[in-house]
């Protein structure tokens, strides 16, 4: 185990989410924090964490949603749950999508800190780089390169977006199956809310498709939910 490991902290009460900062950072870990699962990943995209403490109950996406597509993006992560909730159908559910621990507020310190060393000694302790692959996330035939933040084709060649673009497939690729609301897209891709008269979101996917869908016209990968937002389905084909 490193002392030295990185851990961040998922927590919408921010006086809690200081008090574990402080106190985890005093024990020599390297600590950041985020209110919910956007703010997560912004923090994703230049760092991985060796292990996240994740609220379940918090505004917008929960923490089992996180840790269920954390997982199935194949990220390798420690992950301990924290809530309120003692009832075992929810500590089933943690475990099920993939946490490795489940904690109960209100807790004991000494005992957080327990579990976080508990969870450490049991990540692989491979090399840094067998242990920490270059991070990709998939988009039907295409695979967006997290750590070079670029878009690769079927054959690895690069695909020409903009940064922007980029930033909203990235947004997409972490929510899939999802319907995301304009402004929802706008936050989680570029960290500001939408403007009243903005429809920068709409120009870029309207873009995204010429250069993705085998049918711009017919789109199956980024869908319109007419009165809501776009659904990302990564299974469906593109050129």
């Amino acid at each position: 185990m490193n002392a030295q490991a990185e851990i961040f902290v998922v927590d919408d009460e921010p006086g809690l989410r200081g008090m574990i900062e402080d106190y985890l950072g005093m024990q020599g870990f390297k600590v950041s924090g985020a209110g919910n699962g956007a703010e997560l990943d912004r923090l994703m995209t230049s760092k991985t964490p060796d292990l996240i403490l994740l609220d379940i109950n918090m505004p917008g996406e929960s923490g089992f949603s996180i840790v269920r597509r954390l997982r199935s993006a194949a990220e390798r992560m420690g992950i301990i749950m924290l809530t309120a909730n003692a009832d075992e159908r929810s500590k089933l559910l943690a475990f099920g999508h993939g946490a490795d621990d489940y904690l109960i507020k209100p807790f004991e310190v000494r005992e957080l800190l327990a579990r976080v060393r508990s969870v450490l000694r049991r990540m692989p302790t491979l090399p840094l780089d067998a242990q920490r692959p270059r991070r990709s996330l998939s988009l039907g035939r295409f695979r967006l390169d997290l750590d070079g933040k670029r878009l690769l084709d079927a054959a690895g060649d690069d695909v020409e977006i903009s940064s922007m673009e980029y930033e909203l497939l990235e947004a997409f690729a972490r929510h899939p199956h999802q319907v995301l609301t304009r402004e929802r897209l706008c936050e989680l891709a570029h960290g500001r809310p939408l403007g009243e008269a903005d429809r920068s979101v709409d120009i870029r996917i309207a873009r995204l498709r010429k250069k993705l869908e085998a049918d711009p016209s017919r789109p199956e990968l980024f869908k319109t939910v007419r009165g809501e937002g776009y659904l990302f389905e990564p299974s469906h084909g593109c050129n």
